[in-house]
């Protein structure tokens, strides 16, 4: 593996707190590996979006009949004098119970993996109410909070529903890398072909893999010669040349020839299914990160259940009936969820989220984009992100005065129209873009290893290798060459020097300006790619990076990320194509490009639509504004418990200040509106 920095980096902080999550080892089989868990996460909006019509329909009589709304109305409305306490119950025990039921459920969740976040919080303040209320209606001293409870169950639910809107479902990606196995296989047995099921082979068959198929298992050419796309497994554009004896990858794509290969790895030691089980692993490792808004749902709920019970306990202490000590109690751990908490998060989510849309960023993992703001080293992938990922003509040119230089590409044409090699199709397609009509080719015939040759137009013409030009010592001009990066062929004709076609991976325009911007953000800027040391050396030396790692397969790129995090930064990783999904999985930020595969983009937290380098720029300086939104809305929304919840706990009850609900209802109000204001204010600093 080629490794050069041509920066070395100077701070590796060491310490990087790497948790240790115990994953679970995974070897299921892998028909069970991967729900769809797109269509479960719209089934989960769905269910939101009908709870929260139901609840809210169910509150309009709760409120009309409460007796605090009453009293701040100013009007008195009793149906049933002596039941109205009851239809109260009733409603609201059932809002509790259908509108609250995620909660709660979403409560023993997190308690089971000892990660108390908002769910506990709303869970534990709407069980209070609902409890606390419950007890009034039937006997003990004291108001109802029914209508909090209510309100509170119908903003929990928007707001979970405006989020889960905004945020795309969760991954496919290793139903999608189980796909790319072909299921059958050709199996040679007693010199015919079976059709078989590609599980049922063993170590040691031979398979028949035919042109245009993709080669079913992992193994060893036994007979015939290819050139084989393996662009998906180590990202090189290039297709590479196959004979006897050389190795191929299941999931591969053959090229021209008929390959006989013989079985080496089969299920589990697959190498596909290695990348299978390195996704998987570092999905389950990362989805225990948690989000900002349950972090500090986490401490508000130890502040209300410690603040709460120190009330009752401390109002006991001074001799206060346990009645009243228990309504303060109550009155704190309502007031400790703010309506404005649910909503401070999932406003500026959804905003976010749209807003990127937009922009061509589309958003899967939320967590991942609030720590965009975070990070301090991108890792590329060069086929298909930094470079159009396409083996095409960068430059071509005439070496002949009697020639101008689109008749060389016309006369190159007219042979590879003919030919197979890879690197015809690039001459092919530039052609056709430049709109060069092809004359005819006759007496075509191959060159073993060094190019082809045909009569055009009653001239001799070959297009050759520079091996052949310098068998046969002709003169090649500097101006043929450019950097390492390019292939370059010759045309020839009539045994003299007419033309040079240059091919290569091309660089993106928009590569250039995407590595200034990041630069000057401070980011330290690596490829990682698994095409040749000349070529990623070129390429990194034209963009300036600060280093490249050449020839690396799939699980050298994790190790890298992995080495990358433990001396201390902060990564996001992006690419392209399935050599890129672990390392995608297992970054901080995984920023898949769009034009590339869907297990890419199934892998990723964070999808460019437009395949343009130069929006991760515009992603790292959103995730910052929106996070800087985030802390504003938290602020706002805890900000008015600062006041609330000492005043609910009778802190100045000695002074004849005791905060009444209704006036504990007007602050959340206003904190739920200033927090919606200031969400808003996101699209015009965006815009």
């Amino acid at each position: 593996m080629q490794q050069h920095h041509q920066h070395e980096n100077k701070n590796s902080h060491s310490g990087h707190d790497e948790s240790s999550h115990d994953t679970e080892s995974h070897h299921d089989s892998h028909d069970h590996s991967s729900h769809d868990h797109t269509e479960h996460h719209a089934m989960m909006i769905r269910d939101f979006r009908k709870r929260f019509w139901i609840s809210l329909l169910i509150t309009i009589p709760i409120l009309v009949l409460s007796p605090m709304i009453q009293d701040i109305m100013g009007y008195s409305l009793e149906l049933f004098p002596a039941y109205d306490k009851y239809i109260l119950f009733v409603l609201s025990t059932v809002v509790f119970f259908y509108g609250g039921w995620p909660f709660l459920t979403g409560l023993v969740n997190e308690l089971k993996k000892k990660q108390p976040g908002m769910m506990t919080l709303i869970a534990v303040a709407i069980t209070v109410a609902w409890g606390y209320s419950s007890a009034t209606t039937f006997g003990v001293e004291g108001s109802t909070f029914f209508w909090e409870l209510v309100t509170l169950i119908d903003i929990m639910l928007l707001g979970h529903w405006i989020e889960m809107k905004s945020v795309l479902g969760a991954s496919r990606s290793l139903q999608k890398l189980v796909e790319m196995m072909p299921s059958e296989a050709h199996l040679l047995k007693n010199g015919e072909t079976v059709d078989i099921k590609v599980d049922r082979l063993e170590k040691d068959n031979r398979v028949l893999v035919r042109p245009g198929e993709k080669i079913p298992v992992d193994g060893e050419i036994a007979d015939g010669e290819s050139h084989v796309n393996e662009s998906m497994v180590t990202g090189e554009a290039r297709p590479v040349k196959k004979t006897k004896d050389d190795k191929v990858i299941g999931g591969t794509i053959n090229g021209n020839g008929s390959l006989t290969v013989i079985v080496t790895q089969v299920g589990e030691d697959a190498y596909l299914s290695k990348v299978i089980n390195m996704v998987r692993d570092a999905q389950n490792k990362k989805s225990k990160t948690q989000n900002l808004a349950d972090r500090i749902a986490f401490w508000l709920t130890i502040i209300a259940l410690t603040v709460g019970f120190a009330t009752l306990a401390t109002w006991v202490i001074l001799g206060k009936p346990f009645v009243f000590a228990l309504e303060r109690m109550a009155t704190v751990m309502v007031i400790t969820c703010p309506h404005a908490l649910g909503l401070a998060v999932p406003l500026v989510v959804a905003i976010s989220t749209s807003i990127s849309a937009r922009r061509g960023l589309l958003i899967r993992n939320r967590t991942a984009f609030e720590n965009s703001r975070k990070i301090t080293l991108l890792a590329f992938d060069k086929t298909g992100t930094l470079t159009k990922g396409n083996f095409g003509v960068t430059r071509y040119g005439s070496l002949d005065e009697n020639l101008n230089d689109s008749q060389v590409l016309r006369l190159a044409g007219a042979l590879e129209g003919k030919s197979e090699h890879p690197l015809a199709i690039g001459i092919m397609q530039k052609i056709r873009d430049e709109k060069i009509e092809i004359p005819e080719a006759e007496g075509f015939n191959a060159i073993t290893g060094k190019g082809i040759e045909a009569r055009v137009e009653n001239k001799n013409v070959k297009v050759v290798s520079p091996g052949y030009a310098e068998e046969k010592e002709l003169e090649v001009p500097d101006k043929a060459y450019k950097n390492e990066a390019e292939t370059v062929v010759f045309v020839i004709v009539n045994d003299k020097l007419a033309g040079f076609i240059a091919m290569a991976d091309e660089i993106r325009e928009e590569s250039y300006e995407a590595v200034k911007t990041l630069r000057q953000a401070g980011l330290k800027l690596y490829m990682m790619t698994g095409d040749n040391e000349k070529v990623a050396k070129s390429v990194s030396d034209e963009l300036g990076l600060d280093g490249y790692f050449s020839s690396i397969l799939p699980d050298q790129k994790l190790e890298k990320v992995k080495e990358f995090q433990q001396e201390g930064e902060f990564v996001a990783m992006t690419g392209d194509g399935i050599n890129d999904a672990p390392a995608l999985a297992t970054a901080d930020v995984g920023i898949a490009v769009g034009s590339g595969t869907d297990i890419a983009a199934e892998t990723a937290d964070i999808i460019l639509v437009n395949s343009n380098p130069g929006d991760i720029a515009s992603l790292i300086l959103f995730g910052k504004a929106t996070y800087k939104k985030m802390i504003q809305n938290f602020i706002w929304a805890t900000g008015y418990n600062v006041v609330a919840i000492p005043l609910a706990a009778g802190v100045l009850f000695s002074a004849g200040i005791l905060i009444s609900p209704a006036l504990g209802a007007v602050l959340m109000s206003l904190s739920t509106i200033i927090v919606a204001i200031n969400a808003q204010l996101l699209k015009r600093k965006m815009n």
